[in-house]
């Protein structure tokens, strides 16, 4: 039976109509897809319920809902006539620093690329209060990681001290190219951030067993480098979207040089190879190296997801681990796609389909990870 020459028009007219909208669909980044960034040629608008938010120039990503922006940590104010800190609350040293409000400090060491410092500290500090050292992305600085981020807002629970540093070079990315960031004691950005969490252990009571570093994307790869340069100062590392320590060697360059053949995933190299790096870091040490928990996700085109599988090398061969996991599983916290491979108590890599650079910040689970929350 053949339709009428009214309904097969009208049939075609609906096809054509709905055609661009199935194109317009299948242009559509996902939701935590990349919709943007320099050198992103995909898709740049976002599935229905999420909108397209830049996180840096590298990187803008589709976040459910309207309200997908960073979440901004607004200071809390201290009541009209009471003291910033409660009495007795702070350590000695700490006292002298405004509650609640993210502050500027100096002369706190050797700091050769003269890192901006500020620290953070909560109405309420715990007792020998843990610290940790959270590192901005790329062009970010620290205002902008401290507002972007849950970390403040979370001390004001937990009682923790927070060190903001903001990179001193031009594009502000980190210094994690140079041999001497690359070096225990041995200059650029990296000794500066040393030096402040050693200040903040000896003059604010500071606990040195708990001093953590976090960070993402550059500030990532700057976490790495603590870890790897520092284990005497860093108990453990939080990296979310960045590179094994020492990929970004870059010997006579500038230390915020960008390595393209790192960050596409291109310097594949043996886990003992890697492991090496990190020996060479801080020659004869034989300490405790800090526990790591790193983060990726397999879209990610500005830091190639194969730098996770290099990560996971690197520290499993640190650690002594199995290059198979204990455990890969979904946690209950985490989206739909995101699986959890645990090596052995000290390592941890996350690993998130489909999510491009950079992961979301998931501030309450660092926590747990560190033995703060």
């Amino acid at each position: 039976m053949f339709s009428s020459p009214f309904r097969l028009t009208s049939a075609l007219g609906l096809v054509a109509a709905l055609l661009p909208l199935a194109q317009l669909a299948a242009a559509q980044s996902p939701v935590w897809g990349q919709c943007g960034g320099i050198g992103w040629s995909g898709a740049t608008t976002c599935a229905f319920g999420s909108v397209c938010v830049k996180e840096n120039d590298y990187y803008s990503q589709c976040q459910p809902g309207a309200a997908s922006a960073p979440t901004t940590t607004t200071p809390v104010s201290t009541p009209p006539g009471q003291t910033s800190t409660p009495t007795g609350s702070a350590p000695t040293g700490l006292s002298s620093i405004p509650a609640s409000k993210l502050t500027q400090i100096s002369n706190f060491g050797p700091n050769p690329n003269n890192v901006q410092m500020f620290v953070y500290k909560p109405a309420k500090v715990a007792s020998k209060p843990p610290l940790i050292v959270a590192s901005h992305f790329c062009t970010g600085t620290a205002q902008a990681y401290f507002s972007g981020s849950k970390f403040a807002q979370l001390s004001e629970t937990y009682g923790y001290v927070l060190l903001f540093p903001s990179s001193p070079h031009s594009g502000t990315c980190w210094d994690v190219s140079s041999d001497a960031t690359l070096t225990h004691d041995g200059g650029g950005d990296s000794q500066g951030i040393a030096s402040a969490a050693r200040y903040a252990i000896t003059n604010w009571g500071v606990d040195a067993s708990r001093v953590f570093a976090v960070g993402t994307s550059s500030g990532a790869m700057m976490t790495s480098v603590l870890a790897g340069a520092y284990p005497d100062v860093f108990k453990a590392g939080i990296v979310d979207s960045g590179v094994a320590f020492g990929c970004f060697a870059l010997p006579g360059q500038p230390g915020d040089s960008w390595n393209a053949q790192c960050a596409q995933g291109q310097l594949v190299l043996t886990g003992q190879q890697w492991a090496q790096r990190v020996f060479n870091a801080y020659p004869g040490y034989t300490g405790a190296r800090p526990k790591m928990q790193v983060w990726h996700g397999t879209a990610d085109t500005t830091l190639y997801p194969q730098n996770f599988n290099e990560e996971v090398k690197q520290w499993t061969t640190v650690f002594g681990y199995p290059s198979t996991p204990i455990s890969n599983t979904s946690e209950p916290y985490l989206p739909s796609g995101y699986s959890n491979a645990t090596f052995g108590p000290n390592f941890q890599a996350i690993l998130a389909q489909g999510v491009g650079h950079t992961v979301p910040l998931f501030e309450q689970q660092y926590l747990q990870f560190l033995g703060i929350a």
